[in-house]
């Protein structure tokens, strides 16, 4: 088939489908999308409202409905104003406008000329302006008897008065809107209530009910999950605090209103609604092109319909005529079309390099927050171990292990989340380690008892006998797995049972196959909802309570899954609990088993004692390492800083240098260069809570012998030492 016969096979097909679209769209229909699409916007979920309007706006232009068009435009222009791009909000307030006046809604149109009074008020700062149209929508709610218009449009001007220091013309309006509060059906409108009544009491000087109303506007928030208008509440009840000399509980209510207020605003979030705006924006150029054709088809009717009335030696004239005319306006229209492409181009390539630096941001962001989670986690482990070895008497006690096992699965989970890309990139690699299925299984039915506790569950294991004792696997991702999966079946489950069971599924010569359950009488997920559970940064919504979390759980759960070549399955039903299946094949080889359980790699009957130079300005850390150093009878120094090293190397000598690498005045890779400058030839090995494969090239080139990231087994720390010390001393 010819090209241009293909294209046109396809626009027949494609104009067929729409067609046929257009026969079962209803306007019900596309009620539903809009309430769908104000459902997000009331959430902040601004991607999924624009999808949604997007959607509506298509088929209302389809069904040539005024109505439904100019309810699209408005909820778009919601949507742009929450993200701050006022001009294109304006633009789209400005055509639900015209199409309401078409569709004589005086009661929408009233509510559009309130929405554009917001933008002069809240955005613009133009008191003025946004008088004039909060005044408008007042004067045609009145005209039409809306009582609930009516409040609204007051009680922004309540608002604006206040803002402008008007308490007097401020509360005039809000004495109506209190008189009138019964029609108020909204939710979070309530809430905006409580929070004038509040800046209303206080300046009255009446402050116990100022506060009583701020504290009802947050509790409204809270309940119905009002992230803009919560965050408002936050910020005008710490200031009313701060106003009454409530310092402290006013900087926590000012750090809540800047928590919500980034939430609302993340970069990521509204770099996803401007490529919907952007598609937005296309349809709309799509359809002015439309009008342009139709237009032009209609001039090309007229114009065969002359040539019956002209003499023939005027037709050959006309006809000339138009051929110059056609070509003028294709080339007028080719050049738009052009400017067009080349203006979307510009803004391509100014989203493309805001992209690459905000992924250039993400990066930075996870390397710094890896160094500073590592940190504290190695003095957590070392903290941990130092108990245990100086307390005998604690070494059975299971709080103690629970908290190694917990300091265990944090640092598991820290280096996951912070990098789960490399977990996507396959970059990860599971360990062989003997484990005990019984031990696992109930470390982490312990480590989350107190989550039990608090939600009043009962935590039931079922662990199959023919299972084999010890088994080779990678135990921490194992932990990891069923950590997740246990602690959202006990989150999510009120008065219930959680039961976790593990079954031989079947063997084949030395390796099991160990099939795992966690099941919940919980309230379960929605049949719709079970397709995206998996994926990163979803919260599926519950209508019991506020459950927290970053959303990645379950999707790491999968990955990890898939790391021991299996697969989860979920079955669940809502209101009777959930259940989570998968199976993981483990080796039960006893000759590998006794491989690595004799597989010490420090000669710890050594009797050699060497003295080490601790260079590091964490106290903590300076602690936990001293600590490792005397377990094993070696003699230490430590200094705070580069250059002390450097004096501690003129005065003594040392047999390794254990070294930090973010330290003040001078880092650790500059110390290392000045120490082989001066020719010293001591092995450095460099302990940080960088991750390795950022350092590694740097801190080779600088003169250090190895790298290890904290935290660390301190079997690990002593071998790289004797294995240094005596290849220097070979």
């Amino acid at each position: 088939m010819p090209p241009k016969n293909l294209l046109l096979f396809i626009f027949v097909l494609t104009s067929y489908a729409l067609f046929s679209q257009e026969d079962r769209i209803t306007k019900k229909e596309v009620l539903q999308l809009l309430n769908s699409s104000d459902s997000c916007l009331y959430k902040s979920d601004y991607k999924n409202s624009l999808t949604f309007s997007r959607k509506a706006l298509n088929f209302a232009l389809q069904l040539n409905d005024n109505d439904l068009i100019a309810r699209s435009y408005n909820t778009i222009a919601g949507n742009y104003e929450e993200i701050v791009e006022i001009d294109k909000a304006l633009e789209y307030y400005d055509k639900s406008v015209y199409h309401f006046e078409k569709a004589f809604n005086d009661t929408l149109k009233a509510a559009v000329y309130n929405n554009i009074g917001n933008i002069y008020f809240y955005r613009k700062k133009d008191f003025e302006k946004g008088i004039q149209f909060y005044t408008k929508s007042v004067e045609i709610s009145e005209k039409i008897n809306n009582i609930y218009s009516i409040v609204l449009s007051k009680l922004n001007l309540t608002s604006l008065y206040f803002e402008n220091n008007q308490y007097n013309q401020g509360i005039i309006h809000l004495d109506y809107v209190e008189k009138h509060q019964s029609y108020i059906r909204i939710i979070y409108v309530k809430s905006y209530f409580h929070i004038l009544l509040g800046k209303k009491f206080q300046h009255l000087k009446q402050y116990e009910k100022a506060e009583l109303n701020f504290k009802e506007a947050i509790n409204i928030g809270e309940k119905n999950n009002s992230k803009i208008y919560l965050s408002d509440s936050y910020h005008d009840y710490s200031k009313f605090l701060f106003a009454i000399g409530k310092h402290q509980e006013a900087y926590t209510f000012l750090e809540k209103h800047q928590f919500l207020k980034n939430e609302i605003f993340d970069l990521e979030k509204i770099k996803n609604v401007k490529i919907i705006g952007m598609d937005i924006a296309l349809d709309e150029s799509k359809r002015e092109l439309s009008a342009i054709n139709k237009e032009k088809n209609l001039q090309s009717e007229n114009l065969k319909k002359t040539k019956i009335i002209v003499s023939l030696i005027l037709v050959f004239l006309m006809l000339m005529l138009f051929l110059l005319y056609i070509l003028y306006r294709n080339n007028i229209f080719r050049k738009k079309i052009n400017d067009f492409l080349e203006d979307k181009n510009e803004e391509l390539k100014i989203a493309k390099e805001k992209a690459e630096e905000a992924s250039k941001l993400k990066t930075q962001f996870i390397s710094t927050i890896s160094h500073e989670l590592r940190t504290p986690l190695y003095g957590v482990v070392g903290i941990t171990n130092m108990l245990s070895d100086e307390h005998k008497e604690l070494a059975d006690s299971p709080h103690l292990n629970s908290l190694k096992f917990s300091a265990r699965y944090l640092l598991s989970l820290v280096n996951d989340l912070l990098q789960i890309n490399k977990i996507e990139e396959n970059k990860v690699v599971l360990e062989n380690l003997t484990m005990n299925i019984y031990d696992e299984i109930n470390m982490v039915s312990n480590s989350l008892s107190f989550i039990a506790n608090r939600n009043k569950n009962k935590v039931v294991t079922i662990i199959d006998e023919s299972i084999p004792d010890y088994l080779v696997g990678d135990k921490l991702r194992l932990s990891q797995i069923l950590m997740n999966l246990v602690s959202n079946a006990l989150k999510f489950t009120q008065n219930g049972e959680v039961i976790i069971k593990a079954n031989l599924e079947k063997r084949d010569n030395t390796i099991c196959f160990v099939k795992f359950e966690i099941e919940d009488t919980g309230v379960g997920i929605a049949e719709k909802d079970l397709s995206k559970i998996f994926d990163k940064f979803v919260q599926i919504d519950r209508k019991e309570d506020d459950y927290q979390g970053a959303g990645l759980g379950l999707s790491i759960v999968k990955k990890l899954v898939n790391l021991f070549k299996s697969e989860i399955f979920v079955e669940s039903e809502e209101g009777r609990g959930t259940k989570f299946t998968f199976t993981i094949a483990f080796d039960a080889d006893m000759s590998k088993v006794n491989e690595i359980i004799n597989d010490i790699k420090v000669d710890l009957s050594s009797d050699m004692v060497y003295k080490v130079l601790v260079v590091e300005d964490n106290k903590i850390n300076q602690m936990v390492t001293r600590k490792i150093m005397e377990r094993n009878n070696f003699k230490t120094v430590i200094v705070d800083d580069g250059y002390a090293a450097m004096e501690a190397l003129s005065k003594e000598q040392f047999d390794v240098i254990l070294m930090d690498i973010n330290m003040p005045l001078i880092n650790g890779f500059d110390t290392t260069r000045l120490i082989r400058k001066k020719g010293i030839t001591i092995p450095i090995i460099a302990l940080t809570a960088f991750a390795k494969d950022e350092i590694s090239e740097e801190a080779i080139s600088a003169g250090m012998n190895d790298v290890l990231i904290k935290p660390f087994e301190p079997s690990k720390l002593i071998y790289s030492i004797e294995t240094l010390v005596k290849r220097k001393m070979d």
